[in-house]
Order: structure tokens, then sequence, then C-alpha cells
């Protein structure tokens, strides 16, 4: 008989510092579908989804995927949104009949009741399973990985990269070792290291740095019989829980010999190599002096907002580093998104060509990142922020701004959006007849994912902190249910 599997899909990034809860209508705004639904938009791309779902047609699994869900990284999860995207799946588990769970989690979901998301979800579903019934979950190298999370989930497994372009990969590799697990050829468990910090020094970047050392080890690790996989999360330092910092998981074979110790050996090397950091973070007036002298020829140079990236859940409404281009005279460029759902909608009206004068941004909490900016331009496109990405990423997967317009200020085409996304994809811009590629300086609110698909149309990139509500002077936000002393909050005193 086949193996029957239930899965699910529910994704939530938790910034604890943004006032703006995530309610239902924000998953609506990304995605909540049900399982037919999910598996018709986001079957066939670089989804996780679509790794499971290879696996399952392989093996010719009898498997029910109930839900995805997913909003954009925002403040604590509503109760009562966290309630209505469990309930499709604990309905499902308590049909019962069935071989094992998969579920494809983030791993830093913050509710207004639980600290740990994932790790409620997870007790909800052992409540109704029992503890024995094989769970699989795949998570987002920003997880912050719980204790719970480990003991309630036989294999706990992270994207390898960030940016994040092996999730479907990782979908698959998951599915594997669930797939083992029921047929009895493995009997995994996931042990968990972990250190007294809010974050991996470059938030796990893998593209260059330490990482890249460390994931060659862990894939040497793997090589061992009875080691499954060997995950090392950057961790999610914009939530103030107690078990926040990074993790390294090692899904292995239960009592085997040293596991622990291989997940303790590249957690000692995150600790040690905690001062090593690969960005040089810039100052707004910084950047926009480096932008105003740039030379065109090479390519574009990429300013990346990391402080305001919606991707954390930053407001990315902050207008620091627009203010700064504007003062410095810097033309030929672009900035975006700037999530100004009240500017947006003001630009639904009137002719496009026409001048335009209003405030613009910095609407929410103009300490973080600089208030509103009056600008007069011209008004270049409005209409709907329906996005098709076509880069690593975002390639095939569909994303809405909301109403959306395109201000010139002064020689830059401003994006104005309504529903807050990271910029991803050069589509994000190409869409709203903004082409990056042609200009001389291109900023984006981002913190790495964006080199995916900006890293090969650029002269250079830089890294500005505008201030926002992301910025890496932890010291400025009020952290006070982590547990002390925790770097870089305590340098000195064992942080």
């Amino acid at each position: 008989m086949p193996a029957r599997i239930l899965t699910a899909e529910i994704s939530h990034e938790t910034n604890t510092f943004n006032i703006r809860p995530t309610d239902i209508a924000a998953f609506q705004d990304r995605f909540l579908l049900d399982g037919p639904a999910a598996i018709a938009a986001r079957g066939a791309s670089n989804t996780e989804l679509a790794g499971v779902l290879e696996t399952a047609r392989r093996h010719g699994w009898d498997m029910t995927h109930v839900i995805s869900a997913g909003a954009g990284p925002g403040g604590r999860v509503t109760d009562d949104a966290f309630d209505q995207i469990c309930a499709p799946l604990m309905q499902a588990a308590d049909k019962g009949g069935w071989d094992g769970i998969l579920l494809m989690l983030h791993g830093a979901m913050v509710t207004a009741s639980h600290d740990d998301g994932e790790g409620e979800i997870l007790r909800r579903l052992r409540r109704i399973v029992g503890p024995d019934l094989p769970i699989a979950v795949t998570l987002d190298p920003h997880a912050n990985v719980s204790t719970a999370m480990c003991e309630l989930a036989q294999i706990l497994v992270s994207f390898t990269t960030y940016p994040h372009v092996d999730v479907r990969a990782t979908g698959q590799r998951v599915a594997e070792l669930l797939h083992r697990t029921i047929g009895g050829d493995i009997t995994p468990r996931t042990l968990r290291a972990h250190r007294p910090m809010l974050e991996e020094a470059n938030g796990g970047r893998t593209d260059i740095g330490p990482m890249i050392e460390r994931h060659a080890l862990a894939r040497a690790f793997e090589a061992r019989k009875g080691v499954y996989a060997v995950s090392i999360n950057g961790a999610f330092p914009c939530a103030d829980i107690a078990e926040v910092g990074p993790t390294v998981l090692v899904t292995a074979e239960a009592g085997l010999a040293g596991a622990q110790d291989m997940g303790e050996e590249i957690a000692d090397d995150i600790w040690l190599r905690r001062d090593e950091a690969l960005n040089s973070y810039l100052s707004v007036t910084q950047a926009a002096a480096i932008a105003a002298t740039w030379k065109p020829g090479s390519g574009p140079l990429i300013i990346a907002d990391y402080a305001d990236n919606p991707g954390s859940g930053a407001y990315g409404d902050a207008t620091a580093l627009l203010g700064a281009l504007l003062d410095a005279g810097v033309g030929d460029a672009c900035f975006g998104p700037l999530i100004d759902a009240e500017a947006a909608a003001m630009l639904q009206t009137g002719d496009v060509g026409s001048t335009r004068t209003l405030r613009l941004g910095g609407r929410t909490a103009p300490q973080f990142g600089g208030g509103p900016l009056e600008v007069t331009g011209t008004l270049m496109w409005r209409g709907d922020g329906r996005v098709t990405g076509s880069g690593p990423i975002l390639g095939g997967l569909q994303r809405s701004f909301g109403p959306t317009a395109v201000m010139r200020v002064d020689g830059v085409d401003i994006l104005i959006v309504t529903i807050a996304h990271q910029m991803l994809d050069l589509r994000q811009f190409e869409t709203f007849g903004i082409n990056p590629s042609a200009l001389r300086v291109v900023a984006l609110k981002s913190m790495q994912h964006f080199r995916a698909a900006f890293a090969p149309i650029a002269g250079r990139i830089i890294v500005c902190d505008s201030g926002a509500l992301c910025t890496v002077d932890y010291a400025q936000m009020p952290y006070g249910t982590v547990p002390r002393p925790i770097y870089p909050l305590d340098r000195g005193e064992g942080g």
C-alpha cells in the first residue's frame, strides 16, 4: 500500500518589535491556499512543496496537502489567525491513518500567546497523533530553533543557502528522509547545539565568508554513516524571545555516538568568529556620497537598505536613504519598494505624466529611519502591483504589491507600494517600467536575498544602515525577554 502522508505549509518570520499584528488578512495578502490551490500555485517553483511533490510522485505516496499559509514578516501573529491556519492541519491529523507528516515551516514564528509558534504547532499535532508518528520539518536557516521543536519532530532540515536558492531541493531532501523513516530504513532524531548570540555574525550569509567552510564541514559530517542532515541556522535576531540565536541541528540515527559533538564543533566556530562581520554598514549620507560620484559603465551601484528590510519585519517606509539621495542630487536612479499604502492610493487617480506633490513614507515610526518627505515629481506608472518573478528565488511565483505607483522625483524613480515585500527579483522593478540594469544607481530594501538577482547586474554593491527597525545597532532595540548575557548586547560578559 502507498504511504499516506499529510503535508502543510505554515510560514511566518515574526519581528516582535513590529507594532502591527499579523492577522489573517496578512496571510491572504501573500498566500492562504487550500491544498489543491496551493499545489497549482506553488507546486512547480522554488518551493519546498514542489520538492515534496516530486518525491511523492517518485515513491507513489498517497499525499494530502491541506494548506499553504504564508504572511510577510511582521508583528506577532494574532491568536485568531494562528488558530485559523492550524485548524485544517489538526482536523486532517485527527482523521488518522497517516504514515507520516511533513511540515514546511519557517522556524521563527511568534504568536500573541506562544513565543515558539512552530513548537506549538508540533505540540498540538502530538496531542492528536501521539509521540511516535514520524514528523519531518523543513526550516528556513533564519529559524530560532527551540528545544521543543527538536523533541517533537524527528527530522528538521534547513535550507543550505542564503540567498535561499535551494528551497525546492530541501523539500526533496526532507521528503526522502521521511520516506526512509516510514520504511524502517532509518530511525532519525535531531540534536541541537546553540550559542548565546542574537544571530551568526553575518546572518547566515553563504555566498562568501565563514559559512562556506562551515557548510563544507557539514557536508563532510553528512558523509558519515548514520548522519542524515546537518543544518546551520543563522537565526532571526529581531525576536525578543527566550530561545533566540544561532543553532546547528544534526539529524542522525537515534543514539549515534558523536552526533552531538558534530553540532557543537560548528557552533563553537560560530561563537569564536562572532566578530567577523562581512558587511560594512554605511550611513545613509556615506552611501549617498558614493552614489553621487558613481560612474556608469560596469553596471549600476546597488545600495541595500539593510535596516528597512520588509523581509525581516521592518516597516519598509523609512525615508532616510531616499532623502539622502535626493539631497546629494543623485539622479538616473531608482528606489524601492517604499511601503506607503496612503500615498499609493492617492496616486491611483490622475494622469500618468502629471505632476504630483505629496508626503511620502515615514508614517509608522519616524524614529526608525526617518519621517515623511514632501516631494514633487512626475507620476510615471500606477495600477495593480502584481508581479511574476523570473529570478533564482521568485522565478514563476506571483507576488502582489497591491495598489502601486512610480513617481519620478529629481531623477529618482520611486516605487511606492501597498503590501510589504522585500526586493528579490528584477521583475519587481521591471513590471512597473523601471529597468534597473540601465540605471546608474539602484537603491533597494533588502538584506541579502537581493543578491541572487541583482549581483549579476551590479557594478558594485554597498550596504547601509538607515536606523530603521532592523538596524544592526541592537542596543537601540528594547530587548527584555532574551536571556542575558547575550552577544552582542553584553560584550565582555560571556556575550
